[in-house]
C-alpha cells in the first residue's frame, strides 16, 4: 500500500469514514457547538494568532519559515545574512502591526520590522538614520541576534519548559484542570555517537523526573490516566535508515529496551513517535521487539504513533492490533494527521519513486483520519486509542463514533502545547464533552527547538490548517464542520490526485519524463535490485581490445577484480579519431529530431540496465548502492535532456556543428557526467572521441 495511486485507496476510505446518518448528525451539532464556543472567546494571542496572522500563503509567512531555515540549516554567518536581507527587508512588517493584535504578535512584529529596517535601503528620517547608524557600530551581528531573538520569541510558545523539571512544574495548573500530559525532550535525528549518548541520557533522566513526580501526586490512577514520554527513534542512533538495519538492532535496540524497561518500572506511558515514511519498517520492527520483550511482558504502558496522511496507515493500524493480541499488550495508539508532508513529497519526487506515500489532498488525510479512528475504537481489547487533532469536525466525529458510553481508560484526546486549546478546554470542561485530553508536551532550549517550530508552522500556517480557518471570520461555521468523506466524494473521479503535485515521473512536465529511482526502504524493491546486483557481479567486464590488458580491482576490496582493461595505444587513439573525422558529416545531416529520438532511446536503455550498471559502479567506483543509483539516474536525465535541446533549438534551423569533439570522464561521476557530455555533443551534432577515466575505465 506504500505508494498506490490514490484513485485506489481513497474509495474504500471514504467508505469507512462515512458515519450513518444519525452520527452524523450528532458529530456536525457537536463540531458547530465547539466552534462558535471557540470564536466567542476573546483570541489567546501566542502561536495560534501568529499563525493566523502570518499565513504561509503570504509573503511574510514565507519568510517567517526562510528566517527559521537560515538558523537552523546554514553554518556560515555570511550565507545567513545574505538570506536575512533577502526575506526580511521586502516584507510588508507594518501591516501586521496595530490594535487588535495581542502583544505577542505586535512584539514579534516590531522585531521583524526592526530587522527589515537594518536591512532595507531606505530613505525615511528618524527610526530609519537612527537604526543605519546601529548597524554601522554594530554590523550583521545585530541583523541576527534581531532575528535569532524574534524567531525565540514564537518558538518558546511551542515549549512546555526549558528542562523536564520546569515543565513539570508548568504543568500542575493544567493537570488539576484536567488535562493529561506526555513529554517529548526536543532534538532532531542524532548525526553522531555522541549525540546519541546524549540523547539517551535526556530520554533516562527525563523517564526518572516524570516518575518521581508521578510517585509524589500519588492518585492511584492508572497508567492511562498518568504523564508520560515519547522517544523519537532517530535520536537514539546516527545511522538510523534501512541500509543499516543490522546495527539498528544491535545498538538501537538494546537502549530502546533499556530506556522502556526504565518506563516500565516507573509505571508511565512510552510512546515511539512517527518518522518520515522510509523509517516506518525499521520503528515497526523495533516495536514488535519490545512487545515480545520478557521483561516487559503484561505491562501496558507501550504506544507507538501512526500518522493518518501515510497511505499505510490503515494497514499499519491492522498490524498494531494484530500485534498487540500477539504479544498480550493493550498499546497505546496515537493517532495523528502528519508532520512531515513536504519532505514526502519533495523526497519522492527527487528520488523518481512510483508515487507518493502521502495523500496530495488534505482532505484525504482528514478521511483517513477518521476511517482509521474507526478500526481504533473498534479494537479497544487490543489498543487505547489516543485521538491528536485540533480539528473540531474530526473531533466531533470520533466522539460520535465512540458513542455515549465511556470510561476514562477507553480514549482520550490530544493537542499540541501552545495549540489547539481553546477547543480542549472546552473539551475538558464536565459542562462540555467531559473527555480526557493529552497536552504533546516539547522540552528543550530554543536551539532545540526550531526544527520543531518549523514543523508546526507548516502543519497549522497552512491555508488549508483547522488552527488558521477557525481563526478567519470570513470562513463559514458550515465550511468548518463539513463532513470530509461528503467533501471527497464530491471530488471525481473519486481518489483524483491534486492537479497542481506533480507525480515523480511528471516531475519536468511535458519536456521531459523523470528517471526513475529505487525505493531503497521497501523489501521487495531491494530483493528485486539484489538480483540484479548479483548477476552484475558474474558478468566478465572488458574495456579495450588489444595490448596487454590490466586488472581492474575494487577500491574497497581489492581482492574483488571488477574487469581487465586494455589501454589505447597511440596508433588506436588517432584511428579513432579519423574514423570520428570521417563519420561528421553524415552526423552533422542527421535531423535533431532523429538525434533526439536515439538519445531518448539510449536513457530507456540505461534504465532497463540499472542494477547491471549501478553493481559495476559499486565495485569499480567504490561507491554506495544509492549513490550508484543516483549516477545512473543522472545519465538518464542528461540523454532526455539533451535529446529535448536538440529538438527546441535546432530542429528546422540552420546551424553547423564543430566537428569531432573530445569528452572526457571525471573519476567521481564516471557515467553520469561522461554520459553529459557525451549526449550534449552529439546533440548539437558533433562526433564525440569518448576517453574514460583510467581509475573508471569500464564503466567508461
Amino acid at each position: 500500500m506504500h505508494r498506490r495511486p490514490e484513485e485506489e485507496c481513497v474509495p474504500p476510505l471514504v467508505a469507512e469514514a462515512t458515519l450513518p446518518p444519525d452520527l452524523a448528525a450528532k458529530a456536525e451539532a457537536t463540531a458547530r457547538r465547539l466552534v462558535l464556543a471557540i470564536r466567542a472567546k476573546p483570541r489567546g494571542g501566542g502561536v495560534e494568532e501568529l499563525i493566523h496572522e502570518y499565513s504561509l500563503s503570504g509573503r511574510e509567512g514565507v519568510a517567517l519559515m526562510c528566517l527559521a531555515e537560515a538558523l537552523l540549516r546554514i553554518p556560515d554567518d555570511d550565507t545567513r545574512d545574505a538570506l536575512i536581507r533577502d526575506k526580511v527587508a521586502a516584507g510588508d512588517w507594518r501591516s501586521h502591526l496595530g490594535p487588535g493584535r495581542s502583544l505577542f504578535v505586535n512584539a514579534a512584529t516590531w522585531g521583524l520590522m526592526v530587522t527589515g529596517k537594518l536591512t532595507a535601503e531606505t530613505t525615511d528620517r528618524g527610526l530609519s538614520a537612527a537604526l543605519t547608524r546601529l548597524i554601522a557600530r554594530g554590523g550583521e551581528p545585530v541583523i541576527r541576534a534581531a532575528v535569532d531573538m524574534a524567531m525565540r520569541m514564537m518558538g518558546e510558545q511551542f515549549v512546555t519548559g526549558r528542562t523536564i523539571e520546569e515543565a513539570l512544574d508548568n504543568s500542575r495548573e493544567r493537570e488539576e484542570r484536567g488535562f493529561r500530559y506526555s513529554y517529548d525532550m526536543l532534538g532532531e535525528a542524532a548525526v553522531t555517537a555522541e549525540d546519541a549518548a546524549r540523547y539517551f541520557a535526556a530520554y533516562e533522566g527525563a523517564i526518572e523526573a516524570i516518575g518521581r513526580s508521578a510517585m509524589r501526586a500519588a492518585t492511584g490512577e492508572g497508567i492511562h490516566q498518568r504523564a508520560g514520554i515519547s522517544i523519537k527513534l532517530s535520536a537514539l542512533h546516527p545511522r538510523y535508515a534501512r541500509a543499516q538495519a543490522d546495527r539498528v538492532a544491535s545498538e538501537l535496540l538494546p537502549r530502546l529496551r533499556a530506556l522502556a524497561l526504565l518506563a516500565r518500572r516507573h509505571d508511565i506511558g512510552f510512546n515511539i513517535d512517527a518518522e518520515e515514511a522510509d523509517r516506518l519498517d525499521l520503528s515497526l520492527d523495533l516495536l514488535e521487539a519490545i512487545c515480545l520483550e520478557p521483561g516487559l511482558a503484561g505491562w501496558h504502558g507501550i504506544g507507538f504513533v501512526v500518522q493518518a496522511y501515510g497511505k499505510r496507515c490503515p494497514a499499519v493500524i491492522d498490524f498494531l492490533v494484530d500485534l498487540a493480541r500477539r504479544s498480550g499488550h493493550r498499546l497505546m495508539v496515537r493517532l495523528v494527521k502528519g508532520a512531515y508532508w513536504d519532505s514526502e513529497i519533495k523526497r519522492a519526487q527527487v528520488d523518481g519513486l512510483p508515487g507518493f506515500p502521502v495523500y496530495t489532498r488534505k482532505i484525504y488525510t482528514d478521511v483517513a483520519y477518521i476511517a482509521c479512528a474507526r478500526r481504533l475504537l473498534a479494537a479497544g481489547d487490543a489498543v487505547f486509542p489516543q485521538f491528536a487533532t485540533h480539528n473540531a469536525q474530526t473531533l466531533a466525529a470520533i466522539e460520535a463514533l465512540a458513542g455515549d458510553a465511556f470510561t476514562p481508560d477507553r480514549y482520550e484526546f490530544q493537542c499540541l502545547h501552545g495549540m489547539g486549546e481553546p477547543l480542549y478546554e472546552e473539551v475538558v470542561d464536565p459542562e462540555g464533552l467531559n473527555r480526557p485530553c493529552r497536552i504533546y508536551a516539547p522540552v528543550g532550549t530554543h536551539e532545540t527547538l526550531l526544527p520543531y517550530l518549523v514543523r508546526r508552522l507548516l502543519e497549522n500556517g497552512a491555508n488549508s490548517s483547522f488552527v488558521n480557518r477557525i481563526s478567519d471570520e470570513d470562513i463559514a461555521v458550515d465550511d468548518l464542520v463539513a463532513d470530509p468523506a461528503g467533501l471527497a466524494r464530491a471530488i471525481q473521479p473519486l481518489g483524483a490526485p491534486h492537479p497542481l503535485i506533480r507525480l515523480p515521473r511528471d516531475l519536468y512536465g511535458e519536456s521531459r519524463r523523470n528517471s526513475e529511482g529505487v525505493d531503497l526502504s521497501n523489501e521487495r524493491r531491494l530483493a528485486e535490485l539484489a538480483q540484479g546486483l548479483a548477476a552484475s557481479a558474474t558478468e566478465t567486464w572488458i574495456a579495450g581490445e588489444g595490448g596487454t590488458g590490466r586488472e581492474v580491482v575494487n577500491p574497497a576490496d581489492h581482492r574483488d577484480v571488477v574487469g581487465t582493461v586494455f589501454d589505447a595505444t597511440p596508433e588506436s587513439a588517432a584511428a579513432c579519431v579519423e574514423r570520428a573525422k570521417a563519420a561528421s558529416a553524415r552526423w552533422a545531416a542527421t535531423a535533431p529530431s532523429a538525434r533526439a529520438a536515439m538519445l531518448r532511446r539510449a536513457a530507456d536503455l540505461l534504465q532497463a540496465a540499472m542494477p547491471r550498471l549501478a553493481g559495476l559502479i559499486v565495485r569499480e567506483g567504490g561507491r554506495t548502492v544509492a549513490n550508484a543509483i543516483g549516477e545512473v539516474r543522472e545519465a538518464i536525465d542528461f540523454l532526455r535532456y539533451y535529446g529535448g535541446q536538440a529538438e527546441t533549438l535546432l530542429e528546422g534551423k540552420a546551424h553547423r556543428p564543430l566537428g569531432p569533439v573530445v569528452c572526457i570522464s571525471p573519476w567521481n561521476f564516471p557515467l553520469a557526467i561522461f554520459t553529459g557530455q557525451i549526449a550534449a555533443a552529439l546533440a548539437a551534432g558533433n562526433t564525440v572521441l569518448a576517453k574514460p577515466a583510467e581509475e573508471t575505465p569500464l564503466i567508461g
